[in-house]
């Protein structure tokens, strides 16, 4: 009998989670979050240039400059796609965001369009949509599930993981338990403040912690209700969407993000405690945006839909927003 475990017996215990022993990409390489990720991805393929759009996060543009990566913007249009006046050439990447999960069929037209082995799709508003046949595949699992951080690459490139394991993670959990406990606004500043530690774009494996939450979860069960929950608000709401969706290739989307020209929207659900995220409000005052672009800034409502929430919550939602 051998002498040697791998882990202690006995004494107090963990935290116990229901291990699904499921990795949804089990081939994705493990980081501490998606900039670390695309920071890796940088430094093995060294671009000439990237071609990034101009309604993104900062926080995808530090890696760019820590790696001192000449960056070079491009609009989307009226449908959340590339622009057609965009060309790259060799030497340069071309970066697209699945905008909130629903921008698969813009994907497909960018691989016809370009070379794919130029192209990064960034996944990190559309975790179930599958990575594509191209350089690199982004996710952020935090942006869907209750996990501290985390991030996922795919790529054709030899990008190895890291020896280093983060070991952050027990410092980013106090808002994820706050909500548990508590309510969503007990914990929120302690979001903020988990959410500024990812500034450090220094590459690490994936936390133990992270990785045993990850493989606790059902994601056939998440990715089927935030379906359901999708497709209930657009039945509803579809008529005063300024967006159009390919319905057909929408699987396990972020939200709803329902785009109208009222103002009132944000104010009538924050007065029913029915919370939204603004994404990237750095980009509100830039000069630099489209109209497309402005409008989407200033007027997309990312209405919840995930597997937290049934029907009771979506049709309270539809109640908040009667006068529309």
């Amino acid at each position: 009998m051998s002498k040697h475990l791998p882990k202690a017996i006995g004494g107090y215990f963990e935290l116990e989670l229901p291990l699904q022993r499921k990795r949804l990409y089990p081939d994705a390489i493990r980081f501490q979050s998606g900039r670390a990720s695309f920071y890796a991805l940088l430094m093995e393929g060294r671009p000439n240039r990237v071609w990034m759009p101009t309604y993104i996060c900062d926080s995808m543009l530090a890696p760019l400059k820590a790696t001192e990566t000449e960056i070079v913007f491009y609009g989307i249009d009226s449908d959340l796609g590339v622009s057609n006046d965009v060309q790259i050439y060799d030497g340069d990447w071309l970066l697209y965001v699945n905008y909130f999960g629903v921008c698969t069929t813009q994907e497909d037209r960018l691989l016809k369009r370009f070379n794919s082995s130029q192209l990064i799709f960034d996944h990190s508003q559309a975790f179930f949509s599958p990575p594509r046949d191209c350089l690199a595949t982004i996710y952020s699992p935090r942006k869907y599930f209750g996990v501290p951080d985390g991030g996922l690459l795919l790529t054709s490139l030899p990008v190895i993981e890291p020896e280093e394991i983060d070991t952050d993670s027990l410092t980013r959990c106090a808002h994820l338990l706050k909500r548990l406990d508590s309510t969503p606004e007990a914990g929120y500043q302690d979001f903020k403040d988990a959410e500024e530690t990812f500034c450090d774009m220094h590459p690490r494996r994936m936390s133990s912690l992270t990785d045993h939450l990850l493989m606790s979860i059902d994601y056939d069960a998440c990715k089927k209700q935030r379906n359901t929950n999708f497709n209930f608000l657009h039945n509803q709401l579809g008529q005063l969407n300024n967006l159009n969706f390919d319905m057909s290739h929408i699987d396990g989307p972020m939200c709803y993000p329902l785009l109208t020209d009222d103002t009132t929207i944000l104010e009538r659900l924050q007065a029913n405690r029915v919370f939204v995220p603004t994404y990237w409000p750095e980009l509100r005052n830039s000069s630099s945006l489209n109209q497309v672009e402005q409008s989407v800034v200033k007027n997309i409502v990312c209405l919840p839909i995930d597997q937290r929430y049934g029907m009771a919550e979506m049709a309270y939602i539809i109640d908040c927003l009667r006068d529309l």
